[in-house]
């Protein structure tokens, strides 16, 4: 059975369970498809509803509403592409047909030949290869963008040290090629694969692009970027780093998520790390607890492993700010920041965590920037270095560079699970530009990226306070209490190591909304 099917401008990849239109993914679930490459394989012959059922849902009983529901999202699809509103047929109380051009195989014995290749091995970290993005342009000189564009992601993803991603000669051979990406995946010895398409039309240049798990087909993440194309090295240079820094978080989450299904007991250096990301990301000390107890047996198997002590730097501020200011963590989180220094020069991630924790805890922020601007360096499309950096910036009162850099931030990262901190920094910006409905608006933002961050309801408390709004500001200011009992804004801004003035008139707000000094 061939896992390519091709009718009209349609092309189903069986395997991937994805429905192209030229070279273009459609929005067609996996279900929608299997249901109809049965169809389309039996072209012109009555297909029952039992057996569509039992293609699409195996072994499940499911409602014949659902197959209807999928069968009407074919037709919607088909007849919006092609103008084709009935090449599948509805054979009453029998099933469906499908009537529309004949199918044909894409080079089926190359296809299986392919199949029967033995796979590389995966490499021992992330991997990734970067497919030519088609040309829907209808213009062969747009070929030259395209390509560019692809180059200058392929150059950012290099620089992210824990990401083995395959040169440009590999994956060039694909061009123009309609191939399985679980196939890639087995030639090109990666997990992840990323594809996308160009289409510029005047002015206008939409770029659309989406990163599959090639060992499952299933999508990590897809997004569409379009923009005005006056200056085309500067168009190319934007949409890479867009792209390469909403990649990184989302190849985080996707390879935290597979570490989860390993045993405990097989887990490496790399693996402990990842298992304890999300713990370190939530900012609460119960589970910053949890994830020191494995970033303590990543460093006892790799001492000089930079990435674990960032992140341990990270545990220890948590628990300074939030669990009683006590100077053991504030030490710990400098030392640990120091490793992460010290081991992680090619790391723009260890040098991010650790500029945080020498800025925010060692109070030191100038050695903090000199961390944040190597990181950057090393990839300029690192998110949370321009999100933590606003943070710093904030406290520190540069209340304007602490709002670029926060925007910059979510503009790389938009669904970053630190987005509540960028929030946060621009909270304290609009706050000391004397800009209270911003701030107001921002810390709410924070608060739903993340409602059980205390700080994010002292910002929220101030600004309140200062817009008259006092019976909120004093619900916010009780929640800062419930979330953290020992809150005094006096200590805190002390542990942070807050710019006199900023201090001055938040404080003022925060007294006013009734929280303890």
């Amino acid at each position: 059975m061939a896992a390519i099917l091709e009718f009209g401008p349609f092309r189903i990849d069986v395997d991937a369970g994805i429905l192209f239109h030229s070279a273009e993914p459609t929005p067609l679930g996996q279900r929608a498809v299997l249901l109809l490459a049965l169809l389309v394989r039996r072209g012109g012959a009555p297909v029952s509803k039992d057996a569509l059922i039992e293609a699409a849902w195996p072994a499940l009983a499911i409602e014949e509403s659902n197959l209807t529901v999928q069968i009407a999202a074919v037709r919607r699809i088909l007849a919006a592409i092609s103008g084709e509103a009935g090449w599948i047929e509805t054979l009453p109380r029998r099933g469906y047909r499908y009537i529309g051009p004949a199918a044909t195989t894409l080079d089926p014995d190359w296809a299986t030949a392919a199949r029967e290749q033995p796979p590389l091995p995966l490499p021992d970290r992330p991997s990734i290869a970067v497919l030519p993005f088609a040309n829907l342009s209808g213009d062969a000189e747009q070929d030259y963008f395209a390509d560019g564009m692809v180059d200058d992601i392929i150059t950012g993803l290099s620089r992210i040290n824990w990401l083995f991603v395959i040169a440009r000669n590999s994956t060039f051979i694909y061009k123009g090629a309609a191939v399985d990406v679980k196939q890639i995946g087995r030639e090109l010895g990666v997990r992840y694969v990323l594809e996308g398409s160009v289409r510029k039309t005047g002015a206008m240049v939409r770029i659309t692009g989406q990163l599959i798990d090639a060992s499952t087909g299933m999508h990590v993440w897809a997004d569409r970027y379009d923009r005005r194309s006056e200056d085309v090295f500067a168009l190319q240079d934007d949409i890479a780093l867009s792209v390469v820094g909403a990649i990184a978080p989302s190849l985080r989450r996707a390879e935290i998520n597979r570490v989860k299904r390993k045993r405990p007991d097989s887990l490496d250096a790399y693996d402990l790390v990842l298992r304890a990301q999300p713990d370190v990301d939530s900012g609460m000390p119960e589970q910053v607890g949890r994830a020191l107890s494995l970033l303590d047996r990543s460093i006892a198997l790799e001492p000089d492993y930079a990435l674990a002590h960032g992140n341990a730097a990270m545990c220890h501020h948590c628990l300074f700010l939030r669990a009683g200011l006590q100077e053991a963590n504030r030490k710990a989180s400098i030392r640990h920041a120091r490793s992460a220094i010290a081991h992680g020069q090619d790391d723009a991630l260890a040098l991010t965590l650790a500029g945080f924790s020498i800025g925010m805890d060692g109070h030191d922020r100038s050695a903090a920037f000199i961390a944040f601007e190597a990181a950057l360096a090393i990839s300029p499309s690192s998110a949370l270095t321009y999100i933590l950096g606003s943070v710093v910036l904030g406290w520190g009162g540069d209340a304007d560079r602490a709002i670029e850099w926060s925007e910059q931030g979510l503009r790389l990262s938009p669904f970053d699970s630190w987005a509540f901190a960028a929030f946060d920094a621009q909270a304290l910006g609009h706050f000391h530009r004397g800009r209270y409905e911003e701030a107001c608006r921002a810390a709410y933002r924070s608060v739903q990226a993340n409602p059980r961050h205390s700080i994010t309801y002292v910002q929220l408390a101030a600004a309140l306070a200062r817009l008259g709004r006092l019976q909120e500001a004093k619900a916010a200011a009780a929640r800062v209490l419930e979330l953290h009992p020992t809150f005094h804004y006096g200590r805190q801004f002390q542990g942070v190591n807050c710019a006199p003035a900023l201090a001055s008139s938040l404080g003022e707000a925060l007294r006013i909304a009734g929280l303890p000094e």
